[in-house]
């Protein structure tokens, strides 16, 4: 288990961020306020990308910073990389009718 490799900011986020380029396959411990995860990476993760902690439920309001950041659009589940192709802004990317 590898500590302080990824950020989360608020326990009721979803997503951790990584602060270097991680392995898939690898686990990393992260944490905030009460909340505290241990997750096995799906996919490799670049620097600064987000990652779930938990699974997430197709259409469902993702958090990071204590806010939404967008909603799932398909089923997410833990350790999977978060990004364009399976998350959407409610703010509209504007290229999705």
């Amino acid at each position: 288990m590898t500590a302080n490799l990824a950020l989360m900011i608020d326990q009721s986020d979803h997503v951790a961020t990584a602060f270097v380029p991680l392995a898939a396959g690898s686990a990393i411990a992260v944490a905030a306020g009460s909340a505290a995860y241990r997750v096995t990476l799906r996919d490799a993760i670049p620097s600064g990308h987000k990652f779930a902690v938990a699974d997430i439920a197709a259409g469902c309001e993702v958090r990071k910073y204590g806010a939404s950041i967008g909603r799932a659009l398909r089923a997410i589940p833990a350790g999977a990389h978060i990004h364009l192709h399976n998350l959407e802004s409610l703010r509209g990317r504007g290229d999705r009718s």
